[in-house]
């Protein structure tokens, strides 16, 4: 017998659909829908919000409200109960709107008479593209019955506002409209954070005016002094800069190594004695190399060209006299912005003070990005036509997690990026207050919380956090920094300093994982349409077997005397599994023969990535130490989806019952074998995603550095055997995500997952 809610709302959505399928225009569907529901559920008003840009919402329908309103009210995600539905896309139900804190009149609506209030938000792939709201005369208490209905309701006409008829009104309403969105921008994060400060608009390539040298010697000699002055200012600036040890260093160095080049000076040279001027001399030797290597898709050498057009930009300001002028100012907070830069040129400023990076042309593999990462510096690249049109001295608030940059940010937006900030601190703090406390829950079970290392200063989280190891090594960073293949000895170095700075604590180290969208200089791009799923990771090093010995080579002999565990990504069936852990056991053979500094034992794992392995895991259980999930791939290929695809990343969910079913199913089987199971992809850095593994039965979690305490507070704040009824009671739910019912489930029972 269904519920009298799900009676009243298959009555309501009966007309709601007699209505939808109608000719008439969608303004006109959505006021009679709006109306329709109001007089259903006895309310005096109703009204439509569209979210346009992201963060706003239109009145698009309304029913006993201003009917001049329409097209005009704009709230703001978070500003009144309207805006405060759409941003924490979650029901809100008040008996009298006028006395609720958060409440914001707007005249124009035409609202004095109305007193209670519930809004519902329309949500499509977990994020709010409307709300639909109620209003009435009398103090009114909504019952849950009510709530219930509404929200039942607002599925389907969440897809009536997702249409494609909806899609051209937004873009005409965009065009029409007087609203300024510049002040948001959307780009591609390359380093998270948040940040706010005056912009200051990085140096400007000079033009050259003067072309033919009057007198070489001359040219000559201002050659010699600039390009001496250059060098040692930046032997001086790097010297003082406390940069810490890891792969921006040796970025830096390579950089210092080729402003100093003696090839490149001659060049130079050579330019003069033709007849140009130092400045011209500079820019021909520029376009040479520029005209040689533009058409390459070689990453390597693509970067190898940002370098020289800084270092060729940086000598011309030295040349001109008009170097040191790009300091900043007297601003205490400063947001640079450039159309490209090097990765010395952050150098130039007092880089303390720099609250944020934004690059026009900037890349993920750009390596004045690797550099701003490591300083812990917000990156947003991709903004067309920012270098141009942002001054000096404007407001500039920078979302790195996000990537949104805004210009002129409004009182709203400054104070949530104040809020992020304050927030961030918060975390920091609460970090050092969590580190001596056990990763336990309040029912008393322990969770054991790894780390995701790559770059030299994830290292750092090792002591900050006090956390159990490492839960995955990204052993491909070292590479992809690096110029040329590190060698064994190179190799060692790196693992040994991983696991001297973790003692006694577990360490697992993946094998190299190149390839898709992580090319190692050196090898060249193999050109392939669909790379993600061509030739990469384990395919590679089994294919090039000289790497992958090298490499386990390396492994064996930093981890002398210590326990080694050892995985192996992208594992795509049993024989391939089977094949490289032969490799790792021939070669453990080999440095017994050799020496009697071997690890104390060898535990050889793989990564579940590839959903066909789903299909033979009881027989990679027999053979495996370990698993660890990569979450990431294993998401893109079970639901098809390419998640560097900005059109496809909102519209699967990882917390959605197809997925979380692949994963019940996963951790069933490895505790059935008691094999080590642990997840270490990004559900296990995102708490509520983390809460939900953890009501699956995951008790090892490996994350980000910067996530760990916000992960360690949830852990703290749960009643495992509670979650894991509630979670599993889900897994039979046909909604497209599970987001919303897991994060109000979070918040009903005071599990912290800020």
């Amino acid at each position: 017998m269904q519920s009298p809610a799900i009676n009243k709302a298959m009555e309501i959505l009966q007309e709601l659909r007699s209505v939808s399928e109608g000719n008439d225009a969608i303004e006109v569907k959505l006021n009679k829908i709006v109306k329709m529901i109001a007089e259903q559920m006895s309310a005096d008003a109703a009204a439509c919000y569209i979210t346009i840009g992201g963060n706003r919402l239109v009145l698009f329908a309304a029913y006993q409200m201003n009917p001049e309103a329409v097209d005009k009210v704009i709230f703001r995600f978070g500003e009144g109960l309207t805006g405060e539905v759409a941003q924490n896309s979650r029901t809100l139900s008040v008996a009298d709107a006028w006395s609720h804190p958060k409440f914001v009149h707007k005249p124009e609506l035409g609202e004095e008479n109305y007193k209670s209030y519930i809004g519902v938000p329309l949500i499509r792939w977990h994020r709010s593209i409307g709300v639909l709201a109620l209003q009435s005369k009398e103090i009114h208490e909504y019952s849950a019955m009510d709530v219930e209905i509404l929200e039942t309701v607002a599925m389907v006409l969440s897809e009536i506002v997702s249409s494609d008829e909806m899609s051209d009104w937004r873009k005409n309403f965009d065009k029409n409209s007087n609203i300024n969105e510049r002040d948001k921008l959307k780009g591609l994060s390359l380093s998270k954070g948040y940040g706010m400060g005056v912009a200051v608009v990085h140096r400007r390539r000079q033009v050259v005016t003067k072309i033919f040298a009057e007198d070489k010697e001359k040219e000559l000699h201002r050659l010699e002094i600039a390009f001496g002055q250059m060098n040692a200012d930046l032997d001086k600036k790097l010297a003082e800069a406390k940069l810490g040890m890891g792969e921006h260093v040796d970025i830096l160095d390579a950089y210092r190594m080729f402003a100093g080049d003696k090839g490149w000076y001659k060049k130079l040279s050579n330019n003069i004695q033709s007849g140009l001027t130092a400045e011209a001399a500079v820019e021909r030797a520029y376009e040479d190399m520029w005209n040689r290597l533009s058409g390459t898709t070689d990453i390597y050498l693509k970067e190898r060209l940002h370098d020289l057009r800084d270092v060729s930009d940086r000598l011309s300001s030295y040349l001109s006299g008009d170097y040191g002028s790009i300091k900043g100012g007297d601003a205490k907070d400063i947001i640079v912005v450039a159309q490209t830069m090097g990765p010395a040129d952050l150098m130039d400023y007092d880089y303390t003070k720099i609250r944020g990076l934004i690059i026009e042309d900037g890349t993920p593999t750009m390596h004045v990005a690797i550099v701003a990462k490591a300083l812990n510096i917000p990156v947003v690249a991709k903004i067309k036509g920012i270098f141009s049109e942002v001054k000096t001295g404007e407001l500039i608030a920078i979302d790195g997690t996000d990537g949104y940059v805004y210009v002129h940010p409004s009182t709203l937006v400054q104070e949530k990026i104040r809020a992020k900030i304050a927030e961030k601190e918060r975390l920091q703090a609460k970090l050092a207050e969590l580190k001596e406390l056990p990763a336990q829950t309040k029912d008393g079970v322990n969770i054991n919380l790894y780390l995701n290392v790559g770059l030299a200063f994830d290292l750092d989280y090792i002591e900050s956090t006090n956390c159990d190891g490492i839960g995955l090594y990204r052993t491909e960073i070292p590479f992809m920094a690096s110029e040329m293949m590190p060698d064994v000895d190179r190799q060692i170095s790196y693992y040994q300093e991983l696991m001297d700075k973790c003692g006694n604590k577990k360490v697992i180290f993946r094998s190299l994982d190149v390839g898709s969208d992580k090319l190692l200089p050196y090898w060249g791009n193999v050109g392939e349409e669909n790379p993600a799923i061509g030739w990469r990771s384990i395919r590679i090093t089994l294919d090039r077997r000289a790497i992958l010995r090298k490499q386990i080579r390396a492994f064996l002999r930093a981890a002398a005397g210590k326990e080694l565990n050892v995985m192996f990504p992208m594992i795509t069936n049993l024989s391939e599994f089977e094949e490289a852990k032969e490799t790792l056991l021939l070669e453990l053979e080999k440095e017994k023969r050799k020496s009697d500094k071997i690890p104390s034992k060898v535990n050889v794992g793989l990564m579940i990535e590839v959903p066909s392995v789903i299909f033979q895991l009881d027989s990679l259980l027999k053979q495996a130490d370990f698993i660890s999930i990569g979450t990431n791939d294993l998401a893109q290929f079970i639901f098809a989806c390419d998640r560097g695809n900005p059109r496809l990343t909102e519209r699967y969910d990882v917390l959605s019952a197809p997925f979380l079913n692949v994963m019940n199913e996963i951790i069933i089987k490895a505790d059935q074998h008691h094999v080590y199971c642990s997840v270490c992809g990004e559900m296990a850095s995102n708490p509520i995603e983390a809460m939900a593994l953890i009501g699956l039965g995951y008790r090892n979690l490996s994350m980000s550095g910067s996530s760990f305490g916000r992960v360690k507070s949830m852990v703290r704040s749960i009643n495992v055997e509670e979650v894991a009824d509630y979670v599993h009671n889900l897994l039979k739910s046909n909604k497209k995500t599970l987001r919303p019912q897991l994060i109000s489930y979070a918040y009903d029972h005071g599990i912290e997952i800020y």
